[in-house]
């Protein structure tokens, strides 16, 4: 049976960095789909899973300093690949990598990973992403045991093995991620990666020499302990989903397990820190 969607249709003014906000608490809520457009942002949900009444609780939008408004619509059936290729341009970061879908002609960069886009987190688009993206690319993952944790479309374990990791492996708690990062690394023949539903709970009796996690505030600081426990000495830790004045925190509670801040890139007021054991 096809499942039937919620469409939220968004229109903020100024789009940044409400958007990222908005797209961020949505996701708590069960949206799992998620549209970039020129005014504003479509969002998605199964549903069986909507609660107006979560969304209208929004602390956010009530802020004064945005114009937010949205409408609502039930769909029988979203075609994905025809909403993203309306909707859906490549990303070129550091002049480097290239994030498109198959559409998308290919352009004469290092890295070039081809997704089949059916949201916005794990794209490129979504700032959290590109930093993660760049971090990767500026160290070096040559035969290095690396874990892409909330690996969501699979992008930045693909690039990791592009790099010369290896063994990867990717986890995340979403069936659908799971799947579609199943389908991303064979797209990119990247089938070495080990790709796994679940959590932290895996973790156990394990170990990486690096660990990139890209998920939310909260989730990282009840998980932390598990990633510095499966974390090699001198291991590199990569974590982002939280905003810059969150990243004291964050840096505390590294601190706390014995990994050390080394670094950090700031893009519409999310972070992406790197931290050594």
């Amino acid at each position: 049976m096809t499942p039937v969607y919620i469409g939220y249709f968004f229109k903020v003014e100024p789009l940044q960095p409400a958007s990222d906000i908005l797209i961020a608490e949505l996701g708590e809520l069960g949206f799992d789909s998620f549209l970039e457009t020129e005014e504003g942002f479509e969002a998605y949900i199964i549903k069986e899973k909507h609660q107006e009444a979560l969304v209208k609780e929004i602390d956010f939008l009530k802020n004064e300093n945005f114009k937010i408004s949205y409408s609502i619509k039930e769909f029988d059936q979203v075609n994905w690949n025809e909403e993203w290729e309306k909707n859906f341009s490549p990303i070129i970061v550091d002049d480097i990598c290239q994030v498109r879908a198959p559409f998308h002609p290919k352009k004469d960069t290092k890295y070039d990973i081809v997704i089949e886009p059916k949201m916005s987190f794990g794209t490129g688009h979504h700032a959290t992403t590109h930093m993660m993206i760049q971090h990767i690319l500026k160290d070096d993952m040559r035969n290095k045991s690396v874990l892409d944790m909330g690996c969501g479309t699979g992008v930045l374990a693909i690039l990791a093995a592009m790099k010369g990791a290896k063994p990867v492996e990717a986890i995340d708690v979403d069936n659908w991620c799971y799947l579609n990062t199943l389908e991303n690394i064979e797209r990119n023949n990247c089938a070495d990666i080990k790709v796994e539903e679940g959590d932290a709970a895996l973790l156990a009796g394990r170990s990486y020499d690096i660990i990139i996690a890209n998920i939310n505030r909260n989730i990282l600081l009840n998980d932390l302990p598990a990633y510095a426990d499966c974390l090699t000495e001198n291991g590199e830790i990569y974590l982002s989903g939280f905003y810059e004045e969150d990243l004291e925190i964050i840096t505390e509670k590294c601190k706390d397990l014995g990994l050390n801040f080394d670094n950090h890139f700031v893009r519409d007021n999310w972070t992406a820190a790197k931290f050594v054991k």
